[in-house]
């Protein structure tokens, strides 16, 4: 990387870096830890969003009948291809968003076992044979069905989990057979701009993946482009519906905000919930959209709990990204770090207690952790993305479930207990997309359907369920001769 910040990162279309031309406006992206200047993009205009998005139409329509055979053969290749390059990636994680390297490691490595797991589906994917004759009209006649790609997807991808958030549209997508477009955060540039290289360099065909670098401008663009078919998306409410009003009638898929709720109750394991609960709130400094925000605990067990929970949370470390050790580094940005200071005062000054004051030095925030606050605080309406925490007393079951559902989100949730009776009343009244029982709200697998209810976004990924989004259902009716 440019020492002095002086980089201009440029477009990937066709199979190679497309510079924009010198009067595109262009973003700059601060390094996290020091504020130092790390690069500059464009904020792609009209002319790049559609030679991008006409490349990818190019590509798909080339690439139309392509079997399934060969697209495994892609998405090998391209798991080949990150299981060879996991330092540079991981480089590009930390350095765009400050994420600590044991993490940035890690989101790596999941990426090629994603991409894996898509090959594995692929190799069932199936469509059906329908009883036509089942009517009178059928006689005579077979009637088949079987997936289809939309064509161009755009994907529009977040910055907290640049490669792996990447990756989970990127692979189905082009399992289903459709070429992609993405749209990443700026910060998740970098990182988006290697991995296409590195599929190029794999084999993927030129124009099956581009990107192009913006922010809301290039996004609406794209999402607006006749020749865009899907699109799926991470990031929050507002975007969403932004990106839904210019789209039109599109396929839209959608994984939005959060304020997740994790409940304890009295029968549960304190120490395991306490530790759980606290990496799930502050690892990736609570940059996650299923990170815990609030605990809600049983009355008779509350102050136990609050303490092995303020013991779990100070015994992680905040530090350095390069520091192997480290568990917290810093915020995305300096704006993201006051907003989570701002909640912090806006509870406080409702009238919320202080169990550990969050210390704020640049974008680095240590965790916060606030009780008892007031209906009005922010921290129980707003999604923080920040690691922060509001535990709030619950005189029993009822009680907590009731908390729980008091949001206009319902992402993912947890619960610990030992009661099978409880687990089974949570999995019926808690209002989530998903729910685990005795793992805290930010453990994810990628088999699961995963998405939200209400107010947290429509549609599911996961690696089938993102397949079938990134496809649809076509009938083929025969009619045998006489």
């Amino acid at each position: 990387m440019n020492e002095a910040g002086n980089q201009v990162l440029s477009a990937w279309i066709g199979g190679k870096a497309v510079p924009a031309p010198a009067s595109t406006p262009r973003i700059e992206l601060f390094n996290p830890v020091d504020g130092s200047l790390l690069y500059r993009l464009p904020d792609a205009g009209e002319a790049m969003v559609d030679a991008a998005v006409r490349d990818a139409a190019q590509a798909f329509a080339k690439h139309r009948r392509s079997t399934a055979a060969m697209r495994i053969a892609w998405l090998e290749a391209i798991a080949k291809a990150v299981e060879a390059n996991p330092g540079p990636l991981a480089e590009t994680i930390m350095r765009g968003i400050g994420k600590p390297r044991r993490a940035a490691n890690f989101e790596v490595g999941r990426v090629a076992e994603f991409v894996r797991g898509c090959i594995a589906e692929l190799l069932t994917w199936r469509g059906e044979l329908l009883p036509v004759d089942s009517v009178a009209q059928g006689a005579g006649r077979i009637g088949m069905s079987r997936r289809i790609p939309y064509g161009v997807v755009l994907a529009v991808t977040p910055f907290n989990a640049p490669a792996n958030l990447l990756m989970q549209k990127l692979a189905p997508a082009l399992a289903a057979g459709n070429a992609v477009v993405v749209k990443p955060h700026p910060a998740a540039t970098e990182t988006t701009l290697l991995l296409a290289e590195l599929c190029s360099q794999a084999g993927l065909p030129d124009g099956m993946f581009n990107v192009v670098p913006g922010e809301r401008k290039a996004a609406l663009a794209l999402a607006a482009h006749a020749q865009v078919s899907m699109i799926t998306f991470t990031g929050g409410v507002a975007a969403a519906e932004a990106l839904a009003r210019a789209a039109g009638a599109k396929k839209f898929c959608a994984e939005l905000g959060s304020n997740a709720a994790n409940i304890v109750l009295a029968d549960a394991n304190l120490e395991d919930a306490a530790q759980k609960i606290a990496r799930a709130a502050f690892e990736a400094s609570g940059q996650q959209c299923i990170s815990a925000q609030r605990v809600i605990v049983e009355i008779s067990v509350f102050d136990r709990f609050l303490e092995l929970f303020v013991e779990a949370a100070k015994s992680l470390k905040v530090g350095a990204p390069a520091d192997p050790s480290t568990d917290i580094g810093p915020m995305v940005n300096g704006a993201a770090a006051e907003r989570i200071m701002d909640l912090v005062k806006d509870a406080v000054e409702c009238g919320a207690r202080v169990a550990l004051m969050p210390e704020r030095q640049g974008a680095t925030v240590s965790p916060a952790i606030l009780m008892a606050a007031p209906p009005a605080a922010r921290l129980l309406r707003e999604e923080a993305f920040g690691p922060v925490v509001v535990v709030q007393p619950a005189k029993n079951i009822d009680d907590a479930i009731a908390q729980a559902n008091d949001s206009q989100f319902g992402l993912q949730g947890a619960c610990f207990t030992r009661s099978l009776d409880a687990a089974l009343r949570m999995a019926e009244e808690f209002d989530a997309g998903a729910l685990w029982i005795n793992e805290a709200s930010r453990f994810r697998l990628d088999m699961y359907p995963f998405g939200g209810v209400k107010a947290s976004g429509y549609g599911r990924e996961g690696i089938r369920y993102a397949m079938e989004e990134c496809s649809q259902w076509k009938f083929v009716g025969l009619k045998m001769s006489a």
